[in-house]
Parts: C-alpha cells; sequence; structure tokens
C-alpha cells in the first residue's frame, strides 16, 4: 500500500508556510486537533478522511500534491495559476482559454514571453477574486 504520509505532511507543511499560518491558526481553522496537524507535518499520522477533507479544503491543498505527487510540477506558478482558475466564473475560463491556447501555439521561447506579457493583465484580475479565499 502506497504510504500517504510524506506527501501529505510536505503538502500541509508546505502550504501552511506560504500562508504564513501556524500549526495552531489550522487547526482551528480545520476544527482538528492541533496535535493532528503536528502528526502529519512530522509523517506519523494516517487521517481518516473527516480530518483529511477539512485540512486540505482549508488550506486549499491541491489532492493532487497528496495523491499523485509524480504529477505535481515543482513551478510555483502553476499551483498559484491552478489556485486562480479555479476560483473563475465560466466566463472568466472562457476569457482566458484563447490566451493560454495562443501561448501554446506560439514557439516556446516567444510563447513564454507572450505569457509574461499578458500575465500582468491576467493574474491581477485573477488575484483579486482568489486572493480573497487564499
Amino acid at each position: 500500500m502506497y504510504d500517504f504520509s510524506y506527501p501529505l505532511g510536505n503538502a500541509v507543511k508546505s502550504t501552511r508556510y506560504q500562508r504564513g499560518l501556524t500549526q495552531l491558526q489550522v487547526a482551528e481553522m480545520a476544527d482538528i486537533d492541533v496535535r493532528t496537524v503536528m502528526n502529519i507535518e512530522n509523517y506519523k499520522a494516517n487521517p481518516k478522511m473527516e480530518v483529511l477533507f477539512p485540512l486540505i479544503r482549508t488550506l486549499r491543498v491541491d489532492a493532487r500534491t497528496i495523491f499523485n505527487p509524480e504529477l505535481e510540477r515543482d513551478a510555483p506558478m502553476f499551483q498559484q495559476l491552478r489556485l486562480m482558475v479555479e476560483e473563475c466564473s465560466e466566463q472568466e475560463a472562457e476569457a482566458l482559454i484563447p490566451v493560454v491556447e495562443s501561448g501554446q501555439r506560439m514557439p516556446s521561447k516567444l510563447g513564454r514571453n507572450y505569457i509574461k506579457q499578458k500575465q500582468s493583465l491576467l493574474i491581477p484580475i485573477l488575484w483579486g477574486k482568489a486572493g480573497s479565499v487564499l
């Protein structure tokens, strides 16, 4: 059986650090015991769904980082973008698709430059919406 304690512990700890939260704050937000958060971060817990679900929802951890860590991209921009896109309305997502598609059709270097230029417009718009949730 696969040991989820390492990807879970890493995901919880890194997300908590990124958000500037203490273990106690996370525990209170997820309505779980602080010792549970400590044990998870120290790879000594195999939490039940009643604990896992509110914890990863509270921290907004992408479940792929826990259950499919090999698929996780290391770049923080991909993680940030994924969280922002998840908060988009259908209309906002529809507006983003042509931008992403046009960047994918360009040669790699040119595509990255295009995306960086558009980032100054898209990220603040999306972050304004997703940032209030995070």
